[in-house]
């Protein structure tokens, strides 16, 4: 190759946790081996390999939370921890042999649409390439979110996030400060609880806490998944259904959510004694607006005498002092941030430019927007896997990832039936019909009725994260590409075909 000639492959999929992953299988069962799995890491697992906090776990069961073309009969617990999730993942690249398309140690850096070649131009760290289609697989749980506190710069002990956890720093002893109250926090705070001489808790909202029916998996139940595995399917099939009945009252009839309120509150009074404490760990929206968070240790944990929870949440740091916005103050040696992640503002976005020489951010200014959660308009032939309006409020997001899958599947078919040098580009009708389905939907949601200001909303207070309904909806939903949906795109012509824009090659109508 020349200085000027980079490598060619037909996909290029950005990222190696679930939904990488999933697209590198997919793509191989659709013959399609001419592709690569751009890591930044140095191995697989996404938000798997980098949540490795003390007490990570998974809070949709292990069955449920998995491929349903690689089950696994050995899951060790019903809702199993990371290592073991992690394990899986590294499996899965084993088993459909996806390490040789798998580049680790390649952050993508930019991709950019090449308006004339129809192909993206892909710079990595560790050089360019170029693609026909990108896939992001990057996910919303990728890259921490630390708030800016006022202080923080000077802070003279040790401070991270729970999704960079540092395993060099021995919280033995020490008085640590954990601020938030997600689902990393609930399952950090009672892991450590016993290690360290105090814990402070900075919460700004209390979460709704339901017991964890978590069990170990028999050596029996585990040889009968092995030597029938229908027994594995059907577990997964039980699971999924109890799940899709519920959706229901998060969806469509938020008030049939007061008797989970109540049980909630029972298990909270069962470990928290002290009426003080209990009033600061009650919730004032209805149960379901936010994430319902699962755990049997978080309130015993919060009702130990070294540990005390700040309601106000953390307004300043002053040298190793924290001060809560009630004017409390607490000196510690660390301070664990459980602060969530960049999810309705995707740091990926800024990396990628589209036919305008417009980025996915800019495009998305007012909002995140796709079409069935995998294309945007001025885009042509870049998909994103768990895309906008793509999340799950109870269920497993693997069958959302794996609907998606499909849509992908044909989407490839699609343009293998154009044929030539073609793309497709999300018309913005169906773009904006899309989402304002999605959106007239979730108005009557939990998530939008329910009285609190949750990670799932963006800065315009539009929840651009979660699905409003079941993941059958979904699926069949993104069973087929339409092509009515999309403008075809071609490489330009001495004579132009009879629609063309500027900067963007000949669109030719699609028929539908």
């Amino acid at each position: 190759m020349t200085e000027h000639e980079h490598e060619h492959v037909r996909v290029a999929v950005i990222g190696s946790g679930f939904g990488g992953l999933g697209a590198a299988v997919r793509l191989r069962r659709e013959g399609i081996t001419d592709f690569v799995v751009l890591e930044r890491a140095d191995s697989v697992g996404g938000t798997w390999r980098d949540n490795s906090y003390p007490g990570c776990a998974c809070d949709v069961p292990s069955h449920l939370y998995s491929f349903s073309f690689a089950p696994n009969p050995d899951w060790p617990r019903t809702f199993s921890g990371q290592e073991r999730i992690r394990e899986y993942l590294e499996g899965v690249a084993d088993t459909f042999r996806l390490r040789p398309h798998i580049r680790f140690d390649h952050e993508v850096m930019e991709a950019r649409w090449d308006t004339e070649k129809l192909w993206w131009e892909v710079e990595t760290s560790q050089g360019t390439l170029t693609a026909d289609v990108v896939i992001s697989a990057t996910g919303p749980l990728s890259d921490p979110k630390t708030p800016d506190i006022k202080g923080l710069d000077s802070f003279p002990g040790k401070v991270f996030h729970s999704a960079r956890w540092d395993h060099d720093y021995d919280l033995r002893g020490k008085r640590v400060a954990v601020i938030g109250t997600g689902a990393s926090a609930i399952q950090i705070v009672p892991a450590i609880q016993r290690d360290v001489a105090k814990l402070t808790l900075f919460q700004r909202t209390p979460p709704w806490v339901m017991p964890r029916a978590d069990r170990a998996i028999s050596g029996a139940e585990r040889w009968l998944h092995r030597q029938l595995p229908f027994t594995t399917q059907a577990r997964r099939g039980i699971l999924w259904g109890i799940r899709e009945l519920q959706v229901q009252a998060f969806t469509k009839r938020p008030n049939e959510l007061g008797l989970v309120e109540q049980l909630a509150k029972r298990n909270m009074h069962r470990s928290v004694k002290d009426p003080a404490l209990r009033a600061k760990l009650t919730p004032d929206y209805r149960i379901g607006c936010k994430r319902i968070l699962l755990s049997n240790t978080y309130y015993p944990a919060l009702a130990q005498p070294n540990v005390d929870v700040v309601a106000s949440g953390l307004s300043e740091i002053r040298g190793n002092t924290l001060v809560g916005s009630d004017g409390s103050e607490v000196e510690v040696d660390a301070i664990v941030f459980s602060t969530g992640f960049h999810v309705t503002d995707m740091p990926i976005a800024n990396r990628v430019v589209g036919a305008e020489g417009v980025t996915l951010m800019e495009s998305w200014k007012d909002g995140m927007k796709s079409l069935r959660g995998a294309t945007a308009a001025g885009f042509p032939n870049f998909m994103t896997v768990i895309g906008p309006n793509t999340g799950l409020g109870n269920s497993s997001m693997i069958l959302m990832i794996e609907a998606q899958l499909n849509y992908l599947a044909d989407y490839m078919r699609q343009l293998d039936v154009l044929g030539g040098r073609v793309a497709l580009d999300a018309r913005p009708s169906a773009v904006g019909g899309w989402v304002r389905r999605v959106q007239d939907r979730m108005e009557r949601t939990v998530w939008s009725s329910g009285g609190c200001n949750s990670w799932y909303l963006d800065d315009n207070g539009v929840n651009t994260t979660l699905w409003p309904g079941t993941t059958s909806e979904f699926r069949s939903a993104t069973r087929r590409v339409d092509l009515g949906e999309y403008e075809v795109v071609r490489a330009a012509k001495a004579k132009p075909a009879a629609r063309t824009k500027k900067g963007r090659g000949d669109k030719v109508e699609a028929a539908a």
